[in-house]
């Protein structure tokens, strides 16, 4: 691949956006190779993915508007579907995805950064969805993931007027859950990671798919969809594991690590 660096670190998966010289900009062949990059993720072996940008001054600085500025209606619209489908596999990937964003989420940027479960970012980082300014929408799902993070009234403030926020701003709206240098941001994401890795792999899926399931639908059909993946926990070997552990009374007997076998 040309533009997507893959790092195994671990039970860890580091997918690194590698188009440096724009900014790490979403062309076509930058989107499908982030989508044959997921594909490849063992997961028998793989329990996170940190997904990063190149580079200190952007994690991704938006689509590329270079190749968008010619584009026809119906191909903008299939531009927007390619980009919408490779953002929506990262979002029901099934192992949590941590943005570490390190820099410009502009656009496409701060819309790929929404399709991942957790987002960190460095105290440089610049957010925005500033398509209105080029005479387009949001395309890649801004519209929708957006006033789903932050709410509507806030969604529609940063879209309509195409301002772009700090990494303070970004903390303080719920848009990441921390904010870092640019040396400590990817160290605190492995972190992160490896803590998640640490856990019972099969439970951690599904505590995803509950979460990302229960809350499109109402609370009595996502009570059912919870009770149907905590019931597939049980007789596997990691809650045996992990139950035993937590049973067994002599500290002598007890495992300092529980080896989770995610079967």
């Amino acid at each position: 691949m040309e533009f997507i660096k893959y790092e195994q670190d671990g039970y860890v998966g580091i997918v690194t956006i590698s188009r440096e010289k724009a900014l790490n900009a979403l062309n076509s062949q930058v989107l499908e190779e982030l989508e044959a990059a997921f594909d490849a993720i063992d997961l028998d072996t793989t329990r996170a993915v940190i997904l990063t940008g190149a580079g200190e001054k952007s994690f991704v600085a938006g689509a590329d508007i270079g190749e968008m500025s010619t584009l026809t209606k119906a191909e903008g619209e299939a531009f927007g579907k390619k980009g919408n489908d490779v953002f929506r596999k990262i979002e029901t990937f099934p192992i949590p995805v941590i943005a570490a964003i390190n820099g410009f989420a502009l656009g496409g940027g701060c819309e790929i950064s929404m399709s991942c479960d957790i987002r960190i970012c460095s105290d440089n980082a610049i957010f925005g969805q500033p398509e209105v300014g080029l005479g387009i929408t949001p395309g890649f799902g801004g519209t929708q993931r957006l006033a789903r993070l932050v709410g509507q009234g806030m969604a529609k403030q940063m879209i309509y007027s195409a301002i772009n926020i700090k990494a303070d701003e970004a903390l303080r709206i719920g848009l990441v859950n921390a904010v870092y240098t640019q040396e400590e941001l990817l160290p605190a994401a492995k972190k992160l990671a490896s803590r998640i890795a640490s856990n019972a792999p099969i439970a951690v899926r599904n505590c995803k798919k509950a979460i990302n399931e229960g809350t499109q639908v109402d609370m009595d059909q996502a009570i059912v969809i919870e009770e149907k993946l905590f019931g597939d926990c049980f007789e596997t070997e990691d809650q045996k594991a992990g139950m035993g552990n937590f049973l067994e009374k002599d500290k002598e007997k007890k495992l300092k690590i529980v080896p989770f076998k995610n079967r």
